[in-house]
């Protein structure tokens, strides 16, 4: 798609972001566990709450990183809904346990303000792992425009921002980005690395051992990552 169809239709785009004092960025720098970002509320004493799911591959990461989460210096209260989801996740969550939160912060802490005020519309919950957050927005203009703007933010926030994802807002699936959220951390990298290797291409441009080797991987531990991607995928209604 050319550049002029990119700037009628607006774009999607999905940004990677690490900016200072960020809790969120903190805890799953710290543990193994990741966490989606749904919605953020304002309270009476001029803080925020927000709510989040954390998962991860078992219970123990994830109670790691709420206890991280309670010892954070940028968090002031923290509260588990455990009534919602209970200790085990299911074949729609991002991992095999998930628990949801309510934690109370510091709004100047967050990036949410310098984007929406620059017409960077959030559309999806915001996926948080290994210390980096993943927006997916819209943005109404051209791509030299997002640019222009991201780079103000940059300097703006000291953060670093990049760009990992740009399409024309009025393509792509929305049915299949928003199973995408379903998958693990290891079954969306190992899925990703494999498009992009033309694993998935006729005839293949990589073989399974080579890509497991690229993963850093046994050719039994990718082969089941990619089963299960490929069925949360395939399937709606996983």
């Amino acid at each position: 798609m050319s550049e002029a169809q990119l700037e009628d239709c607006g774009l999607q785009l999905t940004l990677s972001i690490w900016h200072p004092d960020c809790w969120t960025l903190e805890v799953t720098d710290k543990t193994a566990a990741g966490l989606l970002a749904h919605g953020v509320y304002n309270t009476q004493n001029g803080s925020v709450k927000g709510l989040f799911t954390a998962y991860a591959d078992s219970i123990s990461d994830v109670e790691d990183l709420i206890d991280a989460t309670r010892d954070s210096s940028l968090t002031d209260s923290v509260l588990e809904l455990r009534e919602r989801h209970g200790a085990t996740g299911t074949g729609s969550s991002p991992g095999n346990t998930t628990r949801e939160l309510f934690v109370e912060y510091d709004p100047d802490n967050t990036i949410s303000d310098s984007l929406l005020s620059r017409g960077f519309i959030h559309n999806d919950p915001v996926r948080v792992r290994h210390g980096r957050e993943h927006w997916p927005v819209f943005f109404p203009d051209s791509r030299d425009e997002a640019e222009s703007l991201l780079d103000e933010i940059r300097e703006e926030q000291s953060a670093d921002i990049e760009v990992t994802r740009i399409t024309s807002a009025g393509g792509g699936n929305p049915g299949e980005l928003r199973r995408m959220d379903r998958l693990s951390d290891s079954q969306r990298e190992a899925f990703e690395l494999a498009r992009q290797e033309d694993y998935y291409a006729w005839p293949r441009g990589i073989s399974t051992r080579e890509l497991a080797s690229k993963l850093g991987v046994s050719k039994t531990t990718l082969l089941e990552h990619l089963r299960k991607a490929e069925a949360k995928l395939l399937d709606p209604d996983q």
